[in-house]
Order: structure tokens, then sequence, then C-alpha cells
């Protein structure tokens, strides 16, 4: 019997397997080690996983989340290991190494998130061997959910776009360029505020001014991240999140244009983690 764990800010989904690899999906409340105490993190555990879970012992933990680097993971692992009966390992990592191990499983290659933000790594089928900072949708976060918005917005209050998109937009959002600007600046999250606005995108696809700003994003993911790894040329290259999963023929066009090869798509890693957790791939 073994506990895999999925974590970002917002949710967490938890995936029991049992001996003959039935699964069965619990969600409880986002986990970040890098926003709680480990006081707070237990507390989610008793109160909305333990009553949740079909057995009393578990032989392996594998939780993947948002905030579990080398520095904050064992805050997580003493929350785990407190309120759970593990008999054999527990083992915390990022959502990073997460995407690796469910896109590329055993085998080499450069996997890539892209949802309301961006990140990525070379892997080499065990561990993740170099890994360029993604920086946040203000430095960084090319090709995001994040980013996407912050460019058709900018596009939009500057006029760069088509008058009949603009339009389009305008009608559809009822925002002003302050009200915007307020929610950038001024409000809490907004990289989800910026995200939001994805959706519009995907809706105008179609229009070639859209479609250039999608695939000039993505163009600007690979040769700003992807690029700096070695094997960029000749390792397949994997994606998960909503955003990479929604436009993959922007994207596939983008590695085309860059001379990149397209690996697995996958909107979320918990199915390649099932997979690499119990020997299918």
């Amino acid at each position: 019997m073994i506990l895999l764990a999925d974590s970002g800010s917002t949710k967490t989904d938890w995936c029991i397997v049992d001996d003959h690899q039935n699964t069965r999906i619990i969600r409880t409340k986002g986990t970040n080690p890098f926003f709680q105490t480990e006081e707070e993190i237990a507390k989610e555990i008793r109160s909305s996983l333990i009553p949740e879970l079909p057995v009393t012992t578990i032989d392996n933990v594998y939780f993947y989340g948002a905030g579990c680097t080398s520095e904050k993971s064992h805050i997580l692992e003493n929350s785990l290991k407190r309120h759970l009966n593990i008999t054999g390992s527990c083992e915390v990592a990022t959502d990073m190494l997460a995407a690796a191990r469910s896109i590329c499983g055993h085998q080499p290659g450069i996997a890539c998130i892209l949802g309301t933000g961006s990140n990525s790594c070379l892997y080499d089928g065990k561990n993740i061997t170099k890994n360029v900072s993604p920086l946040g949708f203000i430095l960084g976060d090319e090709g995001s959910g994040a980013v996407l918005g912050k460019t058709l917005i900018g596009d939009v209050l500057k006029n760069q776009l088509p008058q009949p998109i603009i339009k389009r937009f305008n009608e559809k959002f009822h925002l002003s360029s302050a009200e915007i600007i307020d929610r950038v600046y001024r409000k809490e999250l907004p990289n989800r505020f910026l995200a939001s606005f994805v959706p519009f995108l995907k809706e105008n696809l179609s229009e070639p001014s859209i479609h250039q700003l999608v695939v000039g994003q993505f163009r600007s993911f690979l040769i700003r991240n992807v690029r700096q790894y070695d094997g960029w040329n000749s390792l397949p290259i994997g994606f998960n999140g909503s955003i990479a999963y929604y436009f993959h023929e922007p994207l596939k066009e983008a590695l085309e244009s860059e001379g990149m090869t397209l690996g697995r798509i996958i909107q979320a890693p918990m199915e390649g983690l099932i997979a690499f957790h119990t020997g299918k791939i």
C-alpha cells in the first residue's frame, strides 16, 4: 500500500494505491512548507486526510509539492511521520521532480511545467541534474498562464492588437485600465488574476495576432530556459500543466520552430506518478 501526493498551494491530491494497483483519490487543501508551519500542515493531515484513508498502515509515502525544497522538506516529512503509520520510506520532493518522473519515467529527458507559472529541468532518468530558475511572473515564467495573461493585457492596453479583438476583450471583461493596474500592483495573487485571462486566448486562438502571441511566448520559454540544457536538440522535451495540455498545438509549433523534439504532454502528474511508482514506466 503506497500513498502518493501531488500538492500545490491551493489543493493536494492524494492517491492510495493498494497491492492490486487499485487507486483512490483524496483531495485536501494545499500544503506548502514555505508558507505553513509544521503544526498547520499536521492539522490538515489530521482533519482532512486521515479520516478518509481506508487503511491505518501505509508501506511507503511519496509527497511531491510546491515549496518542498531541500531546506523545507523536513517540515512535511516530520508531519507525515508523526501522524501516519508508515512502515517503509517517506520521501518528500519538489513538484519539478514529480513532473520529471511522470513525464520521463526512468529515461533521460527535459521536463517542463506550464501552468499558472512555468519551470523546467534536465533529468537523467533518476535525478534532476540542472534547473534554470523560473524567476516568477515578473522576471521570468515565460509561457505560463500568468505571463500569457500579462502579455495579453499589456497588448490590449497599449493597442497592440487588432481593434476587433480589443473590443471583444473589453465587452467580455468590462475592466478599466485603473482597475487592472489596481489588481496587478495592489491586490493579492496578481499571478492568478493574470492567468484568469487565458481562456480568452484559447477562445480566440484562431486569430492570427493571438496565435502569434501564444506561440511567441512558448518560443521565449524554450529559448530562455530549455536551450540552457545539454541535449536540448536531441532529448525529448515533455510537459505537464494546464497551459501545455490545452495549448498543445501552438506548443508543438514552437518546438518545431526551435528544432526541438516533443515528448509527452500530460495535464497533471498523478497518472504518471502512479505508473512510475508501480513499475509501469
